[in-house]
């Protein structure tokens, strides 16, 4: 209110007296030179106190979190690991009597959507510590000094917090740290290299003994770009991976995230982990959420097994697109998405889901496979199945066109790359080999052999084929959509013995 009235009152002022004959121009010039001066000051505390003044509440000071790390699906091993250097700040006495170092630094490194800030969150409510947290990228400014400065700051602020709330820990969480802790080059002295530094002084100044006691928590999920001087022990004393679920870690993570939704007695969420192998728990919480996205679309009271469906493939292959292929173009990407699923069933039965010939994203149809197992390990027979797999599309496309088409860039290039993957692990002709030290032109020959000879295997296959490309092709071009029961029905009219298709 005082701001308004000011702000009133003097061009008013100045009015009355332009009125009684008075020269204002000075006074007018004067006034600017003093607003110019205010802005200055201001916009000079703000770039280099980031982080706020003194009994303010600043930028990284995060709102007490009721984040629980038992809200946190899988992730089992990770959150042990992480509560027990968490217990060191909590249990004192009992370290003491042991004669143990607390830790200074936990490093949660992991792919993205893995749940690394969640982990920072619980913690903080689990230890009851002072929480503030930032990004790297926060650290970054083209002024010099600045960001060793916020540094600074960052670890006093966490101190004073700690103090003002009464409590005896504080925890600072730097997601992004690959920003600031790159490895150093040693050629020049970058702004960036500042920082680190100012970074590697407060870690090596955390006591064991001071009271608040601080615990520094980063995550990257580029561990292979951070300095070596901030990955010893001593500074990063915990390296913690937060890995991609497996399948019972993304049953938890969907029964997490459906638990306030409505869903439909047809609905497993089990069928739904074991189809989204390779999801971050990001990713299945967006699963979640499109799915009830569907049946409110659908005005549906409950979220039914086929909006999952629809979930699943909008967040692996994105929404559908308006582009309208020719009734050509239709036919040729319904063989094609045919002979992937029919390798696909026969080399590995149960793993389709289903066929498509709508438009997603960059993709005019697709194969959604249903993975048996997750797998992380892999032998020569299932990457050669995989080979085949990909490689079904263009041999599809041969038998009933004579040529290939664009569509099958992308086939080739993971069946290169898994060919090179057999070269490389020792299992090819050349035996176990350095690719450093073996001729390109060696491991060239190689995998187009592999590629040759699988080429011919699918061939063989697809041959035989011929009345379900037919009545898979109808299907398609009709409801655009061929379920993996069905096309499994379809499959058995062909009284193919299973063991001539063997790889």
């Amino acid at each position: 209110m005082g701001k308004e009235i000011v702000c009133g009152a003097i061009p008013a002022i100045l009015v009355f007296l332009w009125f009684l004959g008075i020269n204002v121009t000075p006074l007018l010039v004067f006034g600017v030179v003093l607003l110019a001066l205010y802005f200055l000051v201001v916009r000079q505390s703000q770039g280099n106190v980031l982080f706020g003044g003194k009994g303010k509440q600043t930028k990284n000071v995060v709102p007490k979190s009721n984040v629980q790390f038992a809200e946190i699906g899988g992730q089992e091993r990770a959150k042990n690991e992480l509560k027990e250097a968490l217990d060191f700040l909590k249990h004192k006495d009992q370290i003491a009597q042991y004669g143990i170092r607390p830790l200074k630094g936990v490093l949660l490194t992991g792919p993205p959507g893995t749940g690394k800030t969640l982990m920072a969150k619980a913690a903080a409510n689990y230890t009851n510590s002072a929480f503030v947290a930032a990004s790297g990228s926060q650290f970054v400014e083209m002024y010099v000094g600045v960001g060793a400065q916020r540094v600074r700051d960052l670890f006093k602020e966490v101190k004073a917090l700690a103090e003002k709330n009464g409590q005896d820990s504080g925890i600072i969480f730097i997601d992004e740290i690959d920003v600031i802790g790159g490895k150093r080059d040693g050629q020049q002295q970058r702004e960036y290299d500042q920082t680190l530094n100012q970074l590697l002084t407060e870690m090596d100044g955390i006591g064991t003994s001071e009271k608040p006691r601080i615990l520094m928590i980063a995550a990257t999920n580029r561990k292979d770009m951070l300095d070596s001087a901030l990955l010893r022990p001593g500074r990063f004393d915990r390296h913690i991976s937060v890995d991609l679920p497996d399948k019972t870690a993304r049953e938890q993570i969907l029964v997490i995230h459906t638990a306030n939704k409505p869903l439909a007695p047809d609905v497993s969420l089990e069928q739904v982990a074991q189809e989204t192998f390779g999801f971050s728990g990001a990713q299945l919480e967006s699963v979640a959420n499109e799915a009830a996205i569907y049946a409110m679309r659908e005005k549906s009271p409950q979220i039914e097994a086929r909006h999952f469906a629809f979930a699943v493939d909008k967040v692996m292959m994105g929404e559908k697109v308006d582009r309208e292929a020719s009734a050509e173009e239709k036919k040729r990407v319904a063989l094609h998405e045919l002979g992937h699923a029919i390798v696909s069933e026969t080399v590995r039965p149960g793993s389709v889901s289903q066929v498509t010939l709508s438009p997603r994203g960059k993709a005019l149809g697709y194969v959604r496979q249903n993975p048996m197992e997750d797998r992380y390990l892999y032998t020569k027979e299932a990457l050669e199945k995989q080979i085949m797999v990909c490689l079904g599309g263009a041999v599809a496309e041969e038998i009933y066109y004579g040529g290939r088409s664009t569509g099958s860039k992308n086939d080739f290039e993971q069946a290169l790359n898994m060919a090179q993957e057999i070269v490389q692990s020792g299992m090819s002709g050349l035996g176990i080999v350095h690719l450093q030290y073996v001729a390109k032109e060696r491991v060239h020959d190689e995998v187009e052999r592999i590629l040759e000879d699988l080429l011919e295997k699918t061939r063989t296959l697809l041959n035989k084929y011929d009345s379900v490309f037919q009545e898979g092709l109808h299907t398609l071009l009709q409801a655009e959509v061929l379920h993996g029961d069905a096309f499994r029905s379809l499959l058995a009219s062909v009284s193919t013995p299973e063991k001539e298709l063997a790889v």
